[in-house]
């Protein structure tokens, strides 16, 4: 399971099922789990944990030292859930002493080729980020977002859950849950409501969402004022509280 070519730290904790192609290099404090597969050339360093049954295509740098020049070599880490997919040449870069020393990734998500993670992201589960979709240090994605191909985001925005982002768009700023950003000026455009369908949300949970939306940004409302609306809305439609929440708390400020 593990080609000849391949060069493994004898510290390195490997689960018996793992294959690890030509060319590998695993380095010391790296724990793989059950299942998971290095296909070739892939690079996995530093304190890095990975889960089960996950897939890292060619030419992967997983668990690197990050480039952020505060950097001094400290022990920080990263954490992999499970069943992720990492495809070409994807970079994901440990956390810094300055956060919470930890980079994390949840299950069932999928890197395209050339995406990068940088230092103290955090990613939840079910997401999809396209080809050279790139997130900055300290970036935060829920889960079940979409990041299109060529996406940008800003150190420390926070991406929310069923949020949809179209590919180019150079994000500065906290993206709501539920809602879709398009265009090089990350300009709202509505409710992501062909992915809440697909995901099994309630025609009426929909239209209630529409509503939030449009008290958020149609109607004129500072952010204050739009949350108290929308809280208002929260005791019939839980799903507009996780917004309502979300716009509360947000320390960017949301696209506008």
């Amino acid at each position: 399971m593990i080609h000849s070519t391949a060069i493994i730290h004898p510290s390195a904790i490997i689960a018996e099922d793992v294959k690890i192609g030509p060319y590998c290099l695993v380095d010391a404090n790296v724990e793989i789990g059950a299942g998971t597969v290095l296909e070739s050339h892939v690079v996995v360093k530093g304190h890095t944990t990975i889960g089960k049954n996950n897939r890292f295509f060619q030419f992967g740098s997983i668990g690197e030292d990050c480039q952020d020049k505060k950097y001094a070599g400290e022990p920080t880490r990263l954490i992999v859930g499970d069943n992720n997919v990492f495809r070409e040449s994807v970079t994901v870069h440990r956390g810094t002493a300055q956060d919470k020393a930890v980079t994390q990734i949840g299950s069932n998500n999928l890197f395209m080729a050339y995406a990068h993670v940088a230092h103290d992201c955090v990613i939840g589960d079910n997401s999809i980020l396209a080809n050279n979709a790139t997130l900055a240090g300290h970036v935060h994605v829920g889960d079940h977002v979409i990041l299109g191909g060529m996406s940008a985001f800003h150190q420390f925005c926070h991406i929310g859950s069923h949020s949809f982002v179209a590919g180019g768009a150079i994000v500065l700023r906290d993206v709501p849950p539920y809602v879709m950003i398009g265009g090089d000026k990350s300009t709202p455009h509505g409710i992501n409501s062909e992915g809440l369908k697909r995901r099994g949300f309630d025609k009426e949970v929909i239209m209630q969402l529409r509503r939030a939306y449009k008290i958020l940004y149609r109607n004129g409302h500072r952010a204050d004022e739009a949350v108290e609306l929308m809280n208002e809305m929260a005791a019939t439609t839980p799903e507009v509280k996780v917004m309502a929440d979300f716009v509360a708390t947000s320390s960017r400020g949301i696209v506008r």
